[in-house]
C-alpha cells in the first residue's frame, strides 16, 4: 500500500493485470452477487433526473424492478444501490442477441441521450473504493467471475490501472493518475 494525495493505494492495482473478456464472461458481474452496484450520494440524484432518458434502453423487467423499488435503493445499513430484478441482477442491466449483459445506462450515454455514462463502481470495476473520514482506500477486488480477465490482462500486458485508467480519472482527477502512473512506472520497473 502507499499513500497519493488523500488515497491508500492497493498496490495490486499495478502489479495484477486485467482486462474484461466479454467473450467469456458475458457481462457477469452485471448479474451476479447479492446486491447491485454501489452508488455515491450524488449518483441517486442523477439516476432520478435521468431516468425518463435512459428507462427506453431497459427491459421491462428492469423498468418494473424500478417502477416497485426506485432508480436507487438504501439497503439496511444504509449503503446505496442500483436495484436488483427479483434479487438477481441489475435493473439496469440488458442483453443484446448474443446475450451479453450491459448496461441500459451506458447505453443510453453511448447513444448521447445522457452525459452520465454509469455509476463510478461499474466504472472502476476491479478497483474498489471505500470511504473513510480522512481518506479513500483504493483495492483491487479479486472475483472468480472475472478470471478471464486476469488471464487476458496477463496475456495482454495491462495492468489495472492502465485498464481503468478513464474510470480514476473521472473518480480522483488527471494529476492523482500522472501521479499513480509515476509510482507505477518506479514500481514495475
Amino acid at each position: 500500500m502507499f499513500q497519493l494525495k488523500n488515497t491508500i493505494v492497493s498496490e495490486d492495482i499495478i502489479e495484477k493485470d486485467f482486462v474484461c473478456n466479454l467473450n467469456a464472461c458475458k457481462g457477469e458481474c452485471c448479474i451476479a452477487g447479492e446486491a447491485g452496484a454501489p452508488l455515491e450520494n450524488e449518483e441517486v440524484e442523477i439516476l432520478e433526473s435521468i431516468y425518463d432518458k435512459v428507462a427506453p434502453y431497459l427491459r421491462a423487467e428492469g423498468k418494473a424492478a424500478i417502477a416497485a423499488q426506485g432508480t436507487s435503493i438504501k439497503t439496511a445499513n444504509g449503503d446505496l444501490e442500483t436495484p436488483l430484478v427479483n434479487g438477481a441482477e441489475c435493473a439496469y442491466v440488458t442483453f443484446n442477441d448474443k446475450g451479453f449483459a450491459s448496461c441500459g445506462i451506458e447505453d443510453a450515454y453511448n447513444d448521447g441521450a445522457v452525459s452520465f455514462r454509469k455509476p463510478i463502481s461499474c466504472h472502476l470495476y476491479p478497483i474498489r473504493v471505500q470511504e473513510y473520514s480522512s481518506f479513500s482506500a483504493v483495492n483491487y477486488h479479486r472475483w472468480p467471475i472475472c478470471d478471464d480477465a486476469c488471464t487476458l490482462g496477463k496475456e495482454l500486458q495491462v495492468p489495472v490501472y492502465t485498464f481503468t485508467k478513464n474510470a480514476l480519472i473521472r473518480k480522483f482527477g488527471e494529476a492523482w493518475y500522472e501521479e499513480l502512473e509515476k509510482i507505477a512506472k518506479t514500481l514495475r520497473s
